[in-house]
């Protein structure tokens, strides 16, 4: 006993002296500001971050679904363009709150849901972000598999040793093995550091992906049928087909809309983070999109049947009779989408998955430890059983996480509309009585009431997205489903609150460049009010403390 609680205590995380144990369970280093020796990303730090993240097999295949309900490849591409510019907007919008406050999604999130009331949707994050780590791992299994045949095609005839009930070969247990082996080193640099990665991946992966789109329309001897395949569905049928591409697209992003800030905080300045991701992904993922079209559509004239939408379908499809320039091509291209896989899996994943854990336990976890669980965890849940043709849960999981737009909607309210850009910061690190994110206990009923709203709009629609037969209205509603939660739930929000008002709010847009560099979160001891000197217009913050102790100031700004 005496052993373990040795390693009880050297698991433990520094803090800094003088905090509570209340205190410990909301900041270690990881959840504090970020400090200015680590606000390192700039402007182009950020392009390449997102071409590398657009340069993903999700990206690839995303017209396919829209090419399939009836739209022609040019419908279908300005769907792509409009969805991924509209899901920019958002991440812009998260974003912005941790490039200013350089604080991370778990803990601006106890703004809008209360310092206890955060950790739900911090652990619903963390949930949907450990599973698609082992799903998205698996995926870049398949592109080792690729890699190691290229060199070696003995490879494909790897004797199976396991057995079939297990869902997966000895081949395909191998190759993710040693992807997620290879994943390892890769969480261990911090977050200020990794943007390294993402660096080598926008540029090597597009290399890759455009060899592989020229290579195909010179086998193909052009860019085969789809350029002549008209639109099947027309009238109202083909509205809500565009509106349902658009949709598939922010879908496609509502992870990342909710956890920008846990990049966005490590910006250098706010707009370092602002017309880089603007522009960037609608571009990044637009063009990404043609590439996989166009390489799709030349796979039909090649192979002289359907479009193979998958790459990596068609790079095993290039592999059979290649000459060894032609595997020397193939292990090239599947590297550029073995290290895409890496960076998705990542900035998409391993970070949120680690900076949600650090919230939900900072006395123990850090960044860096939370995304070495979620590799254990995303290799002990074996993803070859979720990604299987046989089994919907990936389908499940690509539903569900439209419901992340109901997080987004109480969180984008209460900083845009209901507090207009105010924070106090050092009042998002404490729970005692009468702190202004404390609410009820701890918690927002304010919030968790425009949570529920959100969910409840979809709830039905999601259960026939998922094979269950429901009414056509209740698909319309969730033709829209992100914007139906996002819209709902912050409308809710911003109801409650006119009607039941929430401490800490501004009347006048009053974001403040906080001096957070050398944040201390102790409590202090109690000063008598009225015996603290009056506070100068500028020292903003210092001034919304002592008013909340003295109680309104006429012509005041800030309203508590």
């Amino acid at each position: 006993m005496a052993r373990i609680k040795q390693w009880v205590e050297k698991l433990k995380v520094p803090s800094e002296p003088g905090l509570t144990n209340t205190q410990m369970m909301l900041t270690n280093h990881d959840l504090r500001p970020v400090d200015p020796e680590r606000r390192q990303w700039k402007w182009f730090n950020f392009v390449a971050f997102w071409i590398a993240d657009s340069l993903n097999i999700n990206t690839w295949m995303i017209s396919s679904s829209m090419i399939v309900d009836g739209l022609s490849w040019w419908q279908s591409w300005i769907c792509v363009w409009i969805g991924y510019f509209l899901a920019a907007c958002f991440v812009c919008m998260t974003g912005r709150i941790g490039a200013v406050y350089h604080i991370s999604f778990p803990v601006v999130c106890r703004a809008s849901f209360g310092v206890w009331g955060s950790l739900w949707p911090v652990f619903n994050r963390a949930a949907m972000a450990v599973i698609w780590y082992g799903v998205q791992g698996y995926i870049g299994g398949q592109c080792v598999t690729l890699m190691i045949s290229s060199i070696w095609p003995s490879y494909n005839h790897l004797p199976n040793t396991i057995p079939a009930s297990s869902g997966v070969t000895t081949r395909d247990f191998v190759s993710f093995f040693i992807f997620w082996l290879l994943s390892l080193p890769a969480l261990w640099f911090p977050v200020h550091k990794i943007r390294h990665l993402f660096t080598v991946k926008a540029i090597f992966s597009p290399i890759a992906a455009i060899t592989f789109f020229a290579w195909s329309i010179a086998r193909a001897k052009g860019i085969g049928p789809i350029v002549h395949q008209p639109h099947t569905v027309h009238g109202s049928v083909l509205a809500w087909a565009v509106v349902k591409a658009i949709m598939s697209c922010l879908g496609n992003f509502a992870t990342l809309i909710v956890n920008d800030p846990d990049f966005s905080r490590f910006a250098r300045t706010p707009k370092d983070a602002l017309w880089s991701q603007l522009l960037t992904i609608p571009i990044g993922f637009g063009i990404t999109s043609f590439i996989g079209i166009i390489a799709s559509s030349s796979s039909a004239v090649i192979f002289g049947g359907e479009m193979v939408w998958n790459p990596l379908d068609l790079l095993g499809k290039f592999l059979e009779g290649a000459s060894s320039a032609d595997r020397f091509g193939i292990f090239v291209i599947s590297t550029g989408f073995a290290l895409a896989q890496l960076g998705t899996n990542i900035s998409a994943n391993s970070v949120s998955a680690g900076t949600d854990m650090t919230a939900l336990l900072p006395r123990y976890l850090t960044i860096r430890r939370g995304s070495y669980i979620c590799a254990a965890v995303g290799l002990a849940m074996c993803p070859w059983n979720l990604v299987s043709s046989s089994n919907n849960f990936t389908t499940y999981l690509s539903a569900y996480s439209i419901f992340l737009s109901s997080i987004a909607g109480p969180m984008l309210c209460d900083y845009y509309l209901v507090r207009k850009g105010y924070l106090r910061v050092k009042e998002l690190y404490t729970a005692r009585e009468g702190s202004a994110y404390r609410h009820i206990y701890g918690f927002s009923w304010q919030a968790y009431a425009s949570y529920i709203s959100g969910i409840i709009i979809n709830i039905v629609g999601f259960a026939g997205a998922v094979g269950r037969k429901v009414p056509v209205g209740a698909q319309y509603i969730y033709n829209l489903n992100f914007f139906s939660g996002i819209i709902v739930s912050a409308l809710m929000y911003y109801i409650l609150t006119r009607f039941f008002p929430v401490p800490a709010t501004s009347s006048t847009w009053s974001e403040v460049n906080q001096d957070v560099d050398s944040l201390s979160v102790t409590y202090e001891e109690e000063v008598d009010p009225y015996d603290v000197p009056e506070p100068t217009k500028t020292d903003h913050l210092n001034y919304g403390t002592l008013q909340e102790r003295k109680g309104p100031k006429a012509g005041s700004s800030v309203v508590v």
